[in-house]
């Protein structure tokens, strides 16, 4: 190496690895300017040719002193260029590094492992370089110098993918953990559903060594406080909350969340953060806590395990099919739990024809009964004794009948009896010593038995394990009834629909108004059967009922159109993320909701044009277009509307141009309906309807300068 180049490269070398010390002692006191920043940036660009050149150098150095190479000019010499220019590069991609350190959404323990051994690999190869051409510099140095500098680019390297990718990002196909199912019965709605998409999609970015925009969705709190653009979502409003905007932003857009080269959400991810949101997020509610129907639980039930079988088995033989053809009649009824189960069931009816006598005559089955359901049936405290030689009897059910408990003794010889009922009994509170006898029980029913709440504590102090089923406990506060219910299975009607709401509750008197204002339970419309509406509504309705509290205020839009095309299509078609089931989405009579993303919207930042043909003409004098505003995933109204109608697609005449007014950045979140008024003179066969979005978005919105995106889910025709 020239000497000229050789001191200006040790020079160079100096300097930057004393900056690099002052940055060091500056820590986090250091304030990087703005104009510096994209220098900083500049890290992950550079850093990939020190790890290269320094690796190659580190493998020559090892070898340098073997008889073949410690002679050859050419290799010592190749090996000093390599490993000058290898320091040089690891010293400014450390500086950059530590710029780049300074940007908000970086800390944290891996930080700070990359960081040290980034430093340890600039300072390390800077001291290679100094100390290589002494006397004192030997073989065994050389080595292990290559050995420390190699295994500090290899931790550096892997911290650093860490910290881009996600912690374990090198090892993780070969430490990737079992996907193991949580039994549905055990499943949190969070803990299990929706942070494991967190987890897999969106915590390389956000955890705690790297929190992107300020956010960290690693633990609950901060998922509640959100990032610096304000909270992740807002609780029972998932179209306007900033993850579900983010993440139904196009794939192009900078702000799409998981960014482009990310794993990216599936349909099934983003319909169970939508229905999360919109059930107000509980971070500890169990997903079996959800209603049956409910289709966050029908949808988070697909990524658990499914509740086992409990079906017990048996080890007794079945019975004779001939006895039990035999004891069963009209008031005995005796069935099998299950095919191919040898347990029995039986079930006594019609207590005038009740005695003893119908228990004793089970006895060629009594192995095989293990439920017995006595339910209003005139059983004395006697008869007990009878049902005690059932003696595989798990269940029994003694719900209002005579006995009084002086005869439940005689039920302890049971030993694989686990759930008695003696509802609606009058059970003497001298014969809980009894009950407590009965050591296999696990559910007892006592509510409406006169047993007094110190009877009841009593009982459950003696046995913790069972579980005592006493009957609903009035606080005297009154009850929130249950919201009205719609029946009706679409919302667009043709000419006319009949209104069907209800109330799980019965005895609930809904009231209803159409003119927007809150429905009362004097002054408002009592809902009957058999209402009818013949014009577009917007029907608000609550439910009362005396010693209960009014549910809240339920809204429906309906929506009346008259004529169906007899074809749509598209002559400028709909963007392909949002393309639905094409033009026939605009006629299918389904309201695409409050969620742009669920495939059942159009939507589109260029103009769309839909062409629809009717075989026989006609009289149109409206067109109202369904629409959606969402200012904050930049989805504007349209604005324009132009409406075209002829005879044909070749004869077509403006019919309507309507402008919607200038956007404003407190419009709230709403389903527009905006309606054309057709200026014609008669019939039409064609109907061209065309949807202008916003060519710019204003400039205090932060897509400003872009285009804005339409959304339609139907258009009204009368």
């Amino acid at each position: 190496m020239r000497t000229s180049h050789k001191g200006f490269a040790e020079g160079l070398l100096f300097t930057l690895n004393i900056f690099i010390v002052v940055l060091l002692l500056a820590g986090d006191s250091l304030v990087v300017p703005q104009w510096l920043q994209p220098i900083g940036r500049l890290h992950p660009l550079i850093l990939h040719f020190p790890i290269v050149i320094l690796m190659l150098a580190m493998v020559m150095e090892f070898f340098r002193f073997r008889p073949g190479f410690a002679d050859e000019k050419l290799y010592q010499l190749f090996t000093t260029y390599l490993l000058v220019l290898g320091a040089l590069l690891s010293s400014l991609t450390v500086i950059m590094g530590l710029f780049l350190s300074r940007e908000p959404g970086y800390e944290g323990s891996t930080l700070q492992w990359h960081k040290w051994f980034g430093v340890s690999v600039a300072f390390v190869g800077y001291s290679i370089y100094l100390w290589r051409n002494t006397l004192g510099y030997t073989a065994t140095i050389a080595k292990t110098g290559a050995i420390v500098t190699i295994f500090c680019l290899t931790l550096a390297g892997h911290f650093g993918a860490d910290l881009t990718h996600g912690e374990d990002f090198i090892l993780a196909p070969i430490l990737q953990k079992e996907n193991r199912k949580v039994p549905i019965e055990q499943a949190l709605v969070y803990q299990d559903v929706i942070a494991p998409i967190f987890e897999t999609k969106c915590q390389s970015c956000h955890n705690a060594d790297k929190m992107k925009g300020g956010l960290m969705l690693t633990d609950t709190s901060a998922i509640r406080k959100g990032g610096k653009t304000g909270k992740l979502f807002i609780a029972g409003q998932p179209g306007i909350s900033l993850l579900l905007q983010r993440i139904h932003l196009p794939e192009d857009d900078k702000k799409h969340m998981p960014p482009v080269g990310k794993p990216q959400l599936t349909d099934q991810d983003k319909m169970l953060l939508y229905l999360w949101i919109k059930n107000n997020p509980d971070f500890k509610k169990k997903v079996i806590d959800l209603p049956a129907t409910d289709s966050l639980r029908t949808l988070a039930s697909t990524r658990l395990k499914p509740t086992e079988s409990t079906e017990e088995v048996y080890d007794f033989s079945a019975a004779d099919d001939q006895d039990i053809k035999k004891l069963n009649n009209n008031y005995r009824v005796i069935y099998a739990l299950a095919n191919a189960s040898p347990a029995l069931a039986v079930n006594i009816y019609n207590k005038s024809t009740y005695s003893v006598k119908v228990l004793e005559e089970l006895d060629p089955i009594k192995k095989q009964i293990v439920i017995l359901d006595l339910n209003k049936m005139p059983v004395k405290d006697a008869d007990l004794k009878t049902i005690a030689r059932f003696e595989n009897l798990r269940q029994l059910n003694l719900n209002f009948s005579d006995v009084n408990g002086s005869g439940l003794k005689d039920l302890a010889s049971l030993k694989h009896l686990k759930t008695l009922s003696l509802a609606g009994t009058k059970l003497n509170p001298n014969v809980l010593g009894q009950i407590i006898a009965i050591k296999s029980l696990a559910e007892l029913a006592i509510w409406d038995t006169g047993l007094k709440p110190a009877d009841i504590q009593q009982l459950q102090a003696a046995n913790k394990k069972i579980r005592l089923l006493s009957g609903f406990k009035d606080d005297g506060k009154p009850l929130k009834l249950t919201n009205p219910l719609l029946k009706n299975t679409s919302q667009v009607f043709q000419q006319s629909f009949q209104l069907q709401l209800s109330n799980p509750i019965k005895g609930v008197d809904i009231r209803y108004t159409t003119d927007g204002s809150a429905p009362d339970s004097v002054k408002s419309a009592a809902y009957k059967p058999g209402i009818i509406f013949t014009q577009n509504t917007v029907l608000r309705a609550r439910a009362f009922k005396a010693g209960w509290l009014g549910s809240d205020t339920v809204q429906f839009n309906f929506y009346k159109n008259t004529y169906i095309p007899d074809s749509i299509s598209f002559l400028a078609a709909a963007d392909g993320k949002y393309y639905a089931d094409g033009a026939k989405t605009l006629i299918n009579k389904e309201l695409g909701g409050t969620n742009f993303g669920n495939m059942k919207w159009l939507g589109s930042q260029k103009e769309m044009a839909i062409l629809m043909l009717f075989k026989k003409p006609v009289e149109l004098h409206s067109l109202t277009l369904n629409t959606m505003r969402n200012i904050g995933s930049q989805i504007f109204l349209p604005a324009e509307i132009e409406v075209w109608g002829g005879a044909d697609e070749h004869h077509l005449k403006l019919l309507a141009n309507q402008k919607t007014a200038a956007p404003r950045k407190e419009d709230p979140f709403a389903i527009i309906s905006e309606e054309c008024k057709l200026k014609t003179a008669g019939n039409v066969s064609c109907i061209k309807l065309v949807i202008k979005p916003l060519q710019k978005v204003p400039d205090w919105h932060p897509a400003k300068g872009k285009p804005a995106w339409i959304f339609t889910d139907e258009l009204f025709l009368n």
